[in-house]
């Protein structure tokens, strides 16, 4: 979107843009939001007429100026740093908002992200946009300006009757004897002179990132394949994971999403931003102090210093917050509040409600808070990671002295407190007030005789990136134990603080937590920590609009009421999650094998899971019945340390054998092998998963696993685990694929057959499915096949190296992003072999990691019955028209399906999925095309089971599994 007005001449009331500059961004990137009454603009030879805005804009965008302005002027701070967003326009002195509640934000930029966009009628050559017809939330899309595009502009009565119809927010019916309607908060009024600024006409493409990111090239021809692989210019990891997380935000844009789903698809994305400030601003913050930055000036196209990313991502972060919280206060919350949700401000609640507030804080808040004094006497307090406080200045009446304190918010706290005062309160039972709220409009209790100036929320967060040198670790548990110790108090990595703070206190936080950059400080004109959105404790009927239509997964067929070693000895199985029940497949699997006597030992490998995952509690089970069970436990799994030391020490009480992962490596893979004594001899189970083994990600998760008693894998498997419990060095395996030994060899391996067959002119393809690929290895070795004719599909979640559409480089690699009601995770692996199509599926992603730091493992599936099931699979995520992304040749992504593409991706051709699903898929998305024809499979296998002893069919009837 920064280059949406590139090479026009572009004039905006109040001034004139150079050809080139952003009319938007460049005139206000800094956070003065659409603060006018009338908006008028030049685009080329386009006019844009004046149009009256809707008055509700004005209170968030003079809040956003009122930051704005205050951030700016830290630049005059003795410190002389300037704290706030890099560069744009100041606006004039604004009235101050008081304290309290969820507050509107966002800059002009995220402000038109959020904006309900017109509806195109596909395939029109000129895209001429039209008004949604359906009511006041129906327009289709967020829209996003692209260069290319010549977007209709509509009407001023168009536009103002859109302004007017999406802003209006209906009261909910009540019975006007028992409730009062909540008085509404008039607007805030600036007192400064409004500037008048351009806003871009929605069209119907919807591209995210909504802009270039700094630092990247948008244009890639001609370079090298040497410098493609390497560059940070054509890929960071830092800007491609933030370029997947606006995805993730657009799922909350998106109209089409149900309410309560947009609301939790903001917090998913700002848990995101949570882990990767933790840890990948972490580790670039480690970078900086260390001084990396000298080891890579010689090659300074090549590689970023830790500066600059840490500045590219900066900019790229504080448009993302600004959007999700435009998104929430705009859109999501004043559409929730007409189905009868409600976030309120404090001081919308009545005189009775401030009362009944005030007993539960006397009751359940005072007496753990605790009030912290700022002063010689009173060092700063501990802050923990993650956590919100309140930074207050009060004033004593008696001296006229102005003190400091800090009241920490307690992490085990409900966040939201409903103001349903009795169970039969229908009334209220979803209208929500946050807890720093009422601690805030309480705090005289706290400060007894103390005059109260100010009260802020401000949040913190802390560096998860600590070094290991598991080398000289005499105990690895122990290792990990310390490490967590350590984190408590590592480096601060970020602020984040209300934006009504005032600037003093902006300072003395930053000083006290070491944080002197203005990177490093985001101001938030709403609610904070957004992560805990989708923990209200909503109250909905069955089957409500507001929610996606529940799923409730299926027992396999082929384990329907049977045993599952008899079943598996018939025949390999291939489950899929969520469609297929973790419960009555993978939990059943090892459960049967705990309590089976036939079975003599299990063993497995725990990267993530739950403390009171069945698992876990099987394993236990198998160990305390005399079965020898082995368990290696993974206690370097990022952000999981402490819960799995926790399951790791129970497993150990149960008298389980239990290794804590190998030195200098992660171990990633997902494997159980149980060993059964049958009549014939010892016979050897195996399960393969693409996911970890935790019934809770399994419901939302969509992973592979396979069941298998093959002797082969069966052998591998057992080899495997020599090498993770103890010492063994295997030099090749009989079927699997292993890393970080043969792994990457065996790919390789696997690409330059395809390359020789396309040479020979044979059918070459490959398809790749996994939820990150930036191995350098790899990357150019796609680009070698692409080269040489070889059709390339990757189906990439989130980052990836790889540029689409370089002319005689990637002509033919399409890259595609899927992102639904489900987390794509499964990892899947086709060559197309001259026709013999070879499939692989397991734990490795096609990063560097996986394949070097990471004991891997992926397995090939050899039954034709299963090679159909992923290539149905494969086609549906192919043939996706909903859900899925396409890359273009700027390295943004553009929804399929909204709008047109200047270049349409390459068509896919089905192979054996049934025309019905791929109309599902096209229509509806990938996730509700599979769950539909797994539904229907399973219910058809359940009549044909319904059968009298005497082989006569009783009349069928639908059952439903409620697993």
């Amino acid at each position: 979107m920064g280059g949406a007005a590139a090479g026009l001449g572009t004039t905006c009331v109040g001034r004139t843009l150079r050809p080139g500059e952003s009319s938007l961004l460049g005139h206000l990137e800094f956070g003065a939001g659409l603060h006018a009454k009338t908006i008028a603009c030049r685009i080329g030879s386009q006019q844009w007429r004046s149009h009256s805005v809707a008055p509700g804009i004005f209170s968030r965008t003079a809040k956003a100026a009122n930051a704005a302005a205050r951030m700016a002027s830290v630049s005059s701070s003795p410190g002389g740093e300037r704290l706030g967003r890099p560069g744009g326009q100041v606006l004039r002195s604004v009235k101050k908002k008081k304290n309290g509640g969820a507050k509107g934000g966002g800059r002009a930029h995220a402000d038109a992200l959020v904006q309900h966009p017109v509806e195109l009628d596909e395939g029109a050559n000129d895209e001429k946009p039209r008004v949604a017809e359906n009511g006041a939330a129906t327009a289709v899309l967020t829209g996003v300006l692209e260069e290319e595009e010549n977007g209709a502009l509509l009407s001023k009565e168009e536009l103002t009757n859109k302004a007017l119809e999406l802003k209006h927010s209906s009261k909910p019916k009540v019975d006007d004897a028992k409730h009062r309607p909540r008085k509404a908060r008039a607007p805030k009024k600036a007192d400064s002179v409004a500037v008048e600024v351009c806003q871009p006409p929605a069209v119907g493409n919807v591209v995210m990132p909504p802009q270039k990111q700094d630092g990247l090239e948008a244009d890639v021809a001609g370079i090298g394949i040497d410098t493609l692989v390497v560059a940070d210019s054509v890929y960071n990891k830092e800007l491609s994971w933030l370029a997947f997380n606006w995805r993730v935000v657009h799922m909350a844009l998106d109209v089409r999403t149900p309410l309560l789903e947009r609301l939790r698809f903001l917090a998913i994305s700002a848990r995101n931003l949570d882990e990767f400030f933790c840890k990948r601003i972490g580790a670039l913050k480690r970078q900086e102090a260390a001084g990396v930055e000298n080891l890579i000036n010689v090659q300074p196209l090549m590689a970023w210093t830790p500066q600059q990313q840490l500045k590219y991502v900066a900019r790229e972060v504080r448009l993302m917050v600004d959007t999700q919280i435009a998104c929430l206060t705009e859109d999501v919350l004043p559409a929730l509040k007409k189905k009868g949700l409600n976030l309120v401000d404090y001081d919308e609640l009545h005189l009775h409600e401030k009362d009944q507030l005030r007993l539960y804080f006397k009751s359940s808040l005072e007496p753990i808070l605790t009030p912290l004094a700022v002063d010689p006497g009173h060092p700063f307090p501990y802050i923990g990671n993650l956590t919100s406080s309140i930074a207050v200045v009060l004033k004593d009446p008696y001296d006229d002295a102005v003190q400091f304190a800090i009241v920490s918010v307690p992490s085990g706290l409900e966040r939201w407190k409903s103001l349903a005062l009795t169970k039969t309160d229908d009334y209220n039972r979803n209208t929500f007030v946050s807890v720093e709220a009422i601690i805030i409009n309480n705090l005289d209790l706290l400060f007894g005789g103390m005059e109260i100036k100010s009260a802020h929320v401000f949040r913190t967060t802390r560096n998860a990136d600590v070094a290991r040198n598991e080398e000289e670790a005499e105990d690895l548990l122990e290792m990990i134990t310390d490490e967590m110790r350590e984190l408590r108090f590592a480096p601060f990595v970020r602020l984040e603080v209300d934006c009504d703070m005032p600037l003093e206190v902006v300072q003395r936080l930053t000083m006290e937590l070491g944080l002197s950059d203005k990177d490093d400080v985001y101001s938030i004109c709403g609610p904070m920590a957004l992560g805990e959105l989708d923990s209200l404790p909503v109250k909905l009927e069955l089957n409500s609009p507001l929610i996606y239509t529940p799923w409730t997964a299926k027992t396999h067929p082929r384990l329907q009421g049977a045993d599952v070693f008899e079943v598996i000895k018939k025949g390999d199985i291939l489950l899929h999650h969520p469609y297929h029940s973790f419960v009555t497949s993978t939990q059943h699997f090892v459960e049967a094998a705990a309590n089976d006597p036939k079975v003599v030992a299990i063993k497995a490998t725990l990267y993530r899971t739950n403390n009171d995952s069945p698992v876990i509690s099987a394993l236990a089970k198998a160990a305390e019945s005399g079965k020898q069970v082995a368990v290696l436990v993974e206690l370097k799994a990022r952000f999981d340390e402490v819960r799995n030391m926790g399951f790791a020490q129970k497993l150990e009480d149960a008298g389980c054998n239990v290794a804590y992962g190998l030195v200098g490596l992660k171990t990633h893979c997902k494997c159980i092998m149980v060993v059964r004594q049958e009549d014939d001899g010892l016979r050897t189970y195996v399960h393969l998963g693409t996911g970890n083994y935790n019934p809770r990600t399994a419901s939302v998760y969509t992973d592979f696993g396979l069941l298998s008693c093959d002797p082969d894998l069966g052998m591998d498997v057992a080899d495997l685990f020599k090498y993770l419990t103890g010492y063994h060095r295997q030099v090749a395996y009989r079927k699997l694929l292993v890393a970080p030994g043969t792994m990457r060899n065996e790919f390789i391996w696997l690409i330059e057959r395809e390359i020789s067959n396309a040479q020979a002119g044979k059918p070459a393809s490959i398809i790749v499915k996994c939820n990150g690929l930036d191995d350098q290895v790899m990357v150019a070795k796609l680009y070698e096949a692409s080269k040489a004719g070889v059709k390339i599909d990757c189906i990439v979640r989130g980052m990836c190296r790889i540029r689409t559409g370089i002319p005689n480089v990637s002509d033919n690699i399409r890259v595609v992003s899927i992102l639904g009601r489900f987390l794509e995770h499964h990892r899947i692996f086709r060559f197309e072999n001259g026709g013999k199509a070879e499939y692989y599926m397991g734990s490795a992603d096609w990063m560097t990691r996986n394949l070097t730091r990471r004991v891997e493992v992926v397995t090939p599936v050899e039954d034709e019955s299963l090679q159909k099931e992923l290539q149905e699979m494969l086609d549906a995520c192919l043939s996706d028209r909903r859900t899925a992304w396409e890359m273009r040749a700027d390295g943004r992504y553009q929804l399929l399906g909204v709008g047109s593409m200047k270049n349409p991706p390459r068509k896919h051709v089905p192979q054996v999925a049934s025309p019905k699903l791929i109309a599902t898929v096209e229509t509806r998305g990938l996730h509700e095309g599979l769950m539909e024809i797994v539904a229907k499979r399973c219910r058809k296998a359940k009549k044909v089971n319904l059968r009298k002893k005497d082989g006569s069919a009783i009349k069928a009837r639908r059952q439903y599994d409620s697993s």
